[in-house]
């Protein structure tokens, strides 16, 4: 099948790979969107996995206010270099992951970061659940463990769902960007006020 320059370009529109990557991957996939989205995805993540050990000192902060100043957040986010940081691509993303977190309420970047408080008493909430529910005690791990995926869904940054392509987590989104620049980023932090919120003693 010939890959048009047209299909290169839809397919740079929605990954953001760059164009010989997205003609490559086109080629892999014998023309199929989807496979081919799959290929520069697998192909984001092993840079980003090779990138990984690299130090990120560099970047930005970004900020973002919503509702006529209810809601405001501000995310830092790290890369390599100041030349990636000043390209419009990283800006965009940290613009974006701003919104995102104004949006999706996010408590943690990852689930790292989750207290093991916290996640111990999440288990015992499904354990229950499961005994409650007469689910067999031996499949009560697997249980516990769909449960926690989800609730990684819900509270971690890189593994919600991304608001402007919901196919994608927030941590896939990051990696494309990896990819396409080659070089270390990583969402450091991020803080998100909300008008008269209670505030944690």
């Amino acid at each position: 099948m010939e890959i048009t320059s047209s299909m290169v370009k839809q397919l740079r529109d929605k990954t953001g790979a760059g164009m010989m990557d997205c003609k490559e991957a086109l080629v892999a996939a014998a023309g199929d969107f989807d496979n081919a989205i799959d290929y520069l995805r697998k192909k984001g993540m092993s840079a980003a996995t090779k990138r990984s050990s690299k130090a990120a000192k560099d970047g930005t902060i970004a900020s973002y206010i919503h509702m006529g100043g209810k809601i405001g957040v501000m995310v830092e986010l790290n890369c390599e270099t100041d030349f990636v940081a000043k390209t419009d691509d990283f800006q965009a993303l940290a613009k974006d992951l701003a919104m995102h977190v104004a949006a999706s309420n996010p408590l943690y970047v990852t689930a790292e970061e989750i207290p093991v408080e916290v996640l111990e008493r999440e288990k015992e909430i499904y354990k229950s659940q499961a005994a409650a529910e007469k689910k067999p005690e031996k499949i009560w791990d697997k249980i516990i463990e769909g449960k926690l995926r989800k609730y990684y869904e819900e509270v971690c940054l890189v593994n919600q769902p991304f608001i402007k392509d919901p196919d994608i987590t927030v941590e896939t989104l990051v990696k494309n960007l990896i990819a396409k620049t080659g070089e270390n980023i990583i969402v450091r932090r991020f803080a998100r006020f909300q008008l008269g919120e209670e505030l944690k003693k």
